[in-house]
């Protein structure tokens, strides 16, 4: 079967394995990093109903025994309390520090799960298996993992590397619209990063999604390669994200990760002029609405700098935000608390 490997050297190196129907492959992917052992998959309502089935059946072909976690759908499950059922119910399966996780879903899932690996009993294997687009290109990738609490989104995490990264992108064949249109949130926000050849492909629908994930992995992975701890340059992959935070957070979570990214990155981009930096806001606006994104905030100014003062991006009394010299170059900008306040004033 036909895939792309791409190779990523960190703490722990693994490989992130792209392909459409690879799923059926897993198992024997796994073979030679995870021996044999146990394996707890966790995985959530939506994407147990599909495909839930079809991966015990494939792990078990692949000679694995697997016991199955399966959490309520949506951002509400990345809490310590699934954490801690999710721990529980590994310690009640018995599973050993040779057993291994599988995070089998979204971002959600995905970060759930590789904490949850980071924790039981010290830290165990754990694979992640994307299934939606936000989380192949993004979430799946870095070793970031975490869970919100009311104070803030991913405010208790660790860095933890996966053994292997596995995306079918035929999973994603059965995502709703407005899921799909989540990931292509971060996959735009990468085109502005680091790679404007990327961006002008985004203007034209449908993108090939295997290339377009190939090379949103690429970036993060030469990113990750050089700032694994988030201490540099991995904070450009956080365009969008300190405003986009900030407005998840003031929904309550009701507004979607995608949809928060999409209206950070505006209000980064009209800020970056005020800071002399260039003007791509009208721009990105535009690609954005061809998504299907509504731009617009329905928080004020004072809100939104309200819900940044908890930001885990804050050092002291300033917090740094990334803003575009161009389209595929970007800059982090340590701005004073309160002249960001005074910037935000402006732009919303």
């Amino acid at each position: 079967m036909k895939y792309s490997t791409i190779h990523v050297e960190a703490s722990r190196s693994y490989d992130i394995v792209i392909g459409r129907g690879i799923l059926a492959e897993l198992g024997g992917l796994m073979r030679p990093l995870l021996g044999d052992c146990r394996l707890a998959v966790l995985t959530d309502s939506n994407v147990d109903a599909l495909y839930g089935t079809i991966i015990m059946e494939h792990l078990q072909h692949a000679g694995y025994k697997a016991c199955k976690y399966v959490i309520p759908a949506g951002e509400a499950s990345k809490c310590a309390e699934s954490l801690l059922s999710f721990l529980n119910f590994m310690a009640g399966e018995q599973l050993t520090r040779s057993d291994a996780v599988v995070a089998f879903g979204g971002g959600v899932v995905g970060d759930l799960g590789g904490l949850s690996a980071s924790l039981y009993l010290r830290g165990v294997k754990y694979v992640q298996v994307p299934t939606t687009l936000l989380a192949a290109v993004d979430s799946s990738v870095g070793g970031k993992t975490a869970i919100d609490i009311p104070a803030g989104k991913n405010l208790v995490g660790s860095f933890y590397q996966p053994s292997l990264v596995c995306c079918d992108t035929a999973l994603m064949d059965t995502l709703p619209k407005e899921i799909y249109r989540d990931g292509c949130a971060e996959v735009i926000k990468y085109g502005v990063i680091l790679d404007s050849e990327l961006y002008k492909k985004l203007h034209t629908l449908p993108f090939d999604r295997e290339a377009v994930v190939a090379r949103c992995v690429e970036i993060k992975r030469d990113v990750v390669q050089q700032d694994e701890f988030d201490n540099g340059i991995r904070g450009l992959l956080n365009f969008g994200h300190t405003f986009g935070h900030a407005i998840e957070k003031l929904s309550n979570f009701g507004i979607s990760h995608g949809e928060a990214v999409a209206k950070g990155m505006v209000i980064a981009a009209r800020i970056a002029p005020l800071c002399g930096l260039c003007d791509i806001a009208d721009e990105l606006s535009a690609l954005l609405a061809e998504y299907g994104f509504d731009i617009t905030s329905p928080y004020s100014a004072e809100e939104i700098y309200n819900a940044l003062l908890t930001d885990k991006k804050r050092r002291g009394g300033t917090i740094s935000v990334v803003l575009p010299h161009s389209v595929g170059d970007c800059t982090l900008v340590p701005l004073p608390v309160e002249e960001l306040k005074d910037l935000l004033q402006k732009v919303i």
